[in-house]
């Protein structure tokens, strides 16, 4: 039994398919440059491999929330353009300017802290200009915009900050129609126009983000940020499944059973009793639970594929182990079971775990925690079986892991 059969559980990583990803969201998205959005460890994928293979597929820009985020890629050696968008008060701007990574302002407050750490080093600060359009979090208010606009100026006369882009968040993309989609465009539009007639003159202008990437052409400007739809995952299951918009899920998350055995009628099953057995059966233990990031909301709905067969997790999900009904079936302990992946041995979907849970896709692959290693498969550099394989062919496993501790290779 190798190292990668033998691990209790695994999220298999399929950079092939990501990097095939970024390439057809550059295609839907032509004479647009791709901002690969690689925050909370890219979406619980791995921030470091998913965002080497995203450039290596043409990504032009990394994006991630936090500061801490961009500035761990820069000490994995990943060069290029990074970007970081949520700040607070005393954060890492000295150390952002340093790394030469872009950085967004919505306040005066963000503005001048950026100009500070910039005088403080001797580096023009790289800073992006972010307008509230109508999502109603982080980003200038229009009334307030031109006083922000005017202070950048200022601070872009003196050399202490470079206006390198202009940007804001759609709050109903992914629900084509919307009426607050043409608000927000035309209030972007009008945004950008008062910045440039007062001077500014951005790298990027910038809206969309993976919906808006997939349905809305008249958003995509200079540059698209394309986060939940670079792993494969559908931002608008109304919309489209994956296949539909040319992506295939890049994360397989299965483990090893741990226990089978036999049950008889009338027996509980997990904490409180949810589910007794109805007959004479046998039951498997998956060792994954909510401390992994399996969602208790799932508790009897959750899908399991085990022996060529979907069950549903039987009782309540616990920390580290949930039960599923094998109805007479007998694996051996070891035996896989997939809770999901793409579907090419009929397993169940990322958002069939989202419909189960009550909640949406991007949640189910962020949410994995650190007890499960990362199993990279399909690397550029020739591991998991070398080149990249169709997209209906199942990934070849590599014994790359990541943990905690970082990637080893």
């Amino acid at each position: 039994m190798n190292e990668t059969a033998s691990l209790r559980a695994r999220a298999e990583i399929d950079l092939a398919a990501l990097r095939a990803n970024v390439r057809a969201l550059r295609e839907r998205a032509a004479g647009a440059q791709l901002m690969a959005v690689v925050k909370s460890d890219a979406y619980g994928h791995g921030a470091v491999p998913c965002a080497r293979a995203a450039r290596e597929a043409g990504a032009t820009w990394l994006g991630t929330a936090t500061p801490q985020e961009a500035l761990a890629l820069r000490a994995a050696g990943i060069d290029g353009r990074i970007m970081c968008w949520l700040w607070t008060p005393g954060g890492p701007w000295r150390e952002a300017v340093e790394a030469g990574i872009d950085v967004s302002v919505s306040d005066l407050w963000a503005l001048r802290e950026a100009a500070g750490a910039a005088a403080a080093t001797g580096r023009t600060a790289r800073v992006q200009l972010k307008a509230d359009t109508g999502l109603g979090r982080s980003g200038c208010q229009p009334a307030d915009w031109p006083h922000l606009v005017a202070e950048a100026r200022e601070a872009e006369r003196s050399g202490l900050v470079r206006i390198t882009g202009l940007w804001s968040h759609f709050a109903c993309a992914d629900e084509p129609g919307h009426p607050s989609i043409a608000a927000q465009l035309g209030v972007f539009r009008d945004l950008v126009a008062h910045a440039e007639k007062e001077g500014v003159e951005p790298e990027v202008r910038h809206l969309a983000n993976s919906p808006a990437t997939l349905t809305l052409p008249e958003s995509h400007f200079d540059l698209v940020r394309t986060g939940i739809a670079m792993y494969g995952v559908s931002p608008s299951p109304e919309v489209g499944t994956p296949a539909d918009f040319g992506l295939r899920p890049v994360m397989t998350l299965a483990a090893s059973l741990a226990l089978v055995k036999d049950a008889p009628a009338g027996h509980g099953v997990s904490y409180g009793h949810h589910y007794v057995t109805p007959a004479e059966t046998t039951l498997g233990l998956v060792p994954l639970g909510y401390a992994d990031g399996v969602p208790r909301h799932a508790s009897g709905r959750g899908p399991v594929l085990i022996g060529g067969k979907v069950r549903t997790a039987a009782g309540r999900i616990a920390m580290d182990q949930f039960v599923v009904d094998l109805g007479g079936d007998r694996p051996e302990a070891g035996a896989d079971a997939v809770l999901f992946g793409p579907g090419d041995r009929g397993e169940p979907s990322v958002q069939d775990w989202a419909e189960a849970a009550g909640t949406i896709g991007y949640e189910i692959v962020t949410r994995i925690g650190v007890r499960v290693p990362r199993v990279y498969v399909n690397g550029a550099d020739g591991t998991g079986g070398g080149a990249e394989r169709g997209a209906g062919a199942r990934p070849a496993r590599t014994q790359d892991h990541e943990t905690a501790g970082g990637v080893k290779r």
